[in-house]
């Protein structure tokens, strides 16, 4: 199935240094504290795109990673700002910042008008991956400073930073795996081969966010270290979690893992469990929203659903579940969400409020390092029957209409028409079979007609009838209103006739409905997609909601497949209805 997506964008290299620069003189004027640490976190983060999308650059240029000048100022860079971060940590946020002087020479050095390709670093964005993990793990690993530390692009660019801060290393050298994601491999040039082996003796630390299905990009950095005479004891890996490697892993890959050290502080570990208040996302919240009645309550993994009347559940999808926790205060229960580190959580605090402040969603109280926190609302979720009711689908079209002229425009486009019939072709004959997906694709026709046409928006994507709630006798909310336009999916920021045609879908609305809920949207926000874009847009929606909840299976629990089974059921049932009308 056709789920995924790969989000990149393009920056250019002398506008990103001029904003880390701005951030930088703004982080020196700040007070002490989670604020200014954030900052601080925030800039080390860009810092990394920055290197991460000029070393790409030189890697398609060259054929391999190769020394350069613009590496090594980058790594320096790179070091310098993770040195911040390290300091400001242990000595819990307090004392001045000083900024090393080369850092501006390193800045001054990197700004050519490049247009760089930047990708989102998904653990930070999605999966509450703190850096201050990683120096935690390398301040316990016992490695001495002479290790050789090597992060993968993209994430391990900022994250080996912070390994080699915390060890007093050299600066880190980043490689990018390339190739077919289950078999990676390396392309490196002579020179910088030559000097990642100058000491075969030392330990080499391998730093990276994974694994994944089958930790090929960890595992064929250690195989290329192997291959090129360095001891496996040597070896030493820095991942982002616990557990053992994807089903995709291969035997030697497999036989190391088992073996080699893996140093890893999750976030529970980081910010849950620390008898250090200072660190503790709980005091955080608590500075925002009062002193809390109890310890944080995990709500992740599908737990916020024992929290709604009844027993019947709906689907939760692990693998794009976000981190949650209810923090109980005197004035009622608050969810801490995580958001996204650096700019990803300034994007969604700002829409958050937006949104609250229109009276769509629960009320905000703030961002702490990552985590949204919001007003748990203990209201009843809407029954099938209020769906119908005309007073909902006009506050379903102004909530719509607000999204697309309130928000803020989108800072990457989602995936193009021809994207979105693909994935639609794909999920189709993987479900329902060759010829439906034969049918479908005639169907689907000529979509690529109506790029002209569409018009981004910061679209909700996720308009499944348990996340509205009713409040008191008339109040409707929307929950989950922030996330979805930039979640780990395929999808991303569409045309407001996106949520238009899955509103369409969720309430099953009739002819006469969906052309009420088409005439509020107009009305609000000036425009309304043509019918066919609207049609396709419908089909695929369907063919992506099918994949999702299909693939959801495959690492569910057993309770948990039969909600699954039970979605997927639907919008097969619908998807197949349309392909043959």
């Amino acid at each position: 199935m056709l789920v995924y997506g790969d989000a990149k964008r393009l920056e250019r290299a002398d506008t990103l240094c001029a904003e880390i620069a701005s951030l930088l003189h703004r982080a020196q004027h700040q007070p002490p504290g989670i604020a200014r640490h954030t900052e601080l976190v925030a800039i080390l983060l860009r810092a990394g795109e920055l290197v991460q999308g000029l070393a790409d650059l030189e890697l398609v240029r060259m054929g391999a990673d190769d020394i350069s000048a613009s590496r090594q100022t980058g790594e320096c860079l790179l070091l310098d700002l993770a040195g911040l971060v390290a300091r400001s940590w242990r000595q819990g946020f307090a004392g001045p910042v000083v900024v090393p002087a080369r850092v501006a020479r390193s800045l001054a050095d990197s700004q050519a008008p490049l247009s760089l390709s930047i990708r989102e670093p998904e653990g930070y964005a999605f999966y509450a991956l703190y850096p201050e993990s990683y120096l935690e793990a390398a301040a316990d690993s016992g490695l001495a400073a002479d290790t050789v530390v090597i992060g993968l692009r993209s994430i391990g660019t900022t994250l080996s930073a912070l390994v080699a801060a915390s060890l007093g290393a050299a600066p880190p050298i980043t490689l990018r795996p390339i190739g077919d994601p289950f078999r990676r491999r390396l392309a490196v040039a002579p020179q910088l081969a030559e000097r990642l082996l100058r000491d075969r003796a030392a330990d080499f630390a391998i730093v990276d966010e994974g694994p994944g299905l089958s930790g090929s990009s960890l595992g064929c950095v250690a195989d290329w270290l192997e291959d090129h005479g360095v001891s496996a004891n040597r070896i030493h890996f820095f991942p982002g979690h616990k557990g053992g490697l994807g089903p995709q892993s291969c035997g030697r890959h497999r036989e190391r893992w088992a073996k080699r050290p893996r140093h890893v502080i999750d976030v529970d570990d980081l910010l849950i469990k620390p008898s250090h208040s200072a660190r503790h996302l709980a005091d955080w919240v608590a500075h925002l929203v009062g002193p809390l009645e109890k310890p944080l309550e995990d709500v992740s993994a599908g737990l916020w659903r024992k929290k709604l009347p009844g027993d019947r559940w709906p689907p939760a999808d692990g693998r794009f579940e976000r981190r949650k926790f209810l923090a109980h205060t005197a004035d009622g229960p608050w969810l801490v969400k995580f958001a996204g580190l650096g700019e990803a959580g300034q994007r969604k605090l700002v829409k958050a409020r937006l949104l609250a402040e229109a009276g769509f969603t629960p009320p905000v109280a703030g961002l702490c390092h990552g985590f949204l926190v919001q007003k748990w609302v203990s209201a009843k979720p809407m029954a099938p029957p209020e769906f119908r009711r005309p007073a909902f689908i006009a506050h379903l079209g102004r909530y719509l209409s607000f999204r697309a002229h309130s928000l803020p425009p989108p800072a990457a486009q989602g995936a193009s028409m021809a994207k979105l019939c693909e994935m639609a072709v794909i999920n189709t004959e993987e479900a329902l079979g060759r010829a439906a997906a034969s049918r479908l694709k005639s169907r689907l026709g000529d979509a690529e007609r109506y790029d002209s046409t569409i018009v981004p928006v910061d679209t909700d994507n996720r308009l499944h009838r348990w996340e509205w709630l009713v409040e008191g006798e008339r109040h409707i909310l929307k929950t989950d209103a922030f996330d979805h336009s930039s979640a780990h999916d395929l999808v991303g920021c569409q045309d407001i006739g996106w949520d238009i045609a899955g509103a369409s879908i969720e309430f099953d609305l009739t002819g006469e409905e969906r052309a009420a809920l088409r005439a509020v949207v107009s009305e609000g926000c000036s425009r309304i997609p043509d019918a066919g874009l609207l049609e396709l847009f419908e089909l695929s929606y369907l063919a992506f909601q099918l994949g999702m909840w299909m693939s959801a299976k495959a690492v569910a629990t057993p309770e948990e497949v039969p909600r699954l089974e039970a979605a997927a059921a639907r919008y097969a049932r619908f998807l197949r209805r349309r392909i043959e009308d």
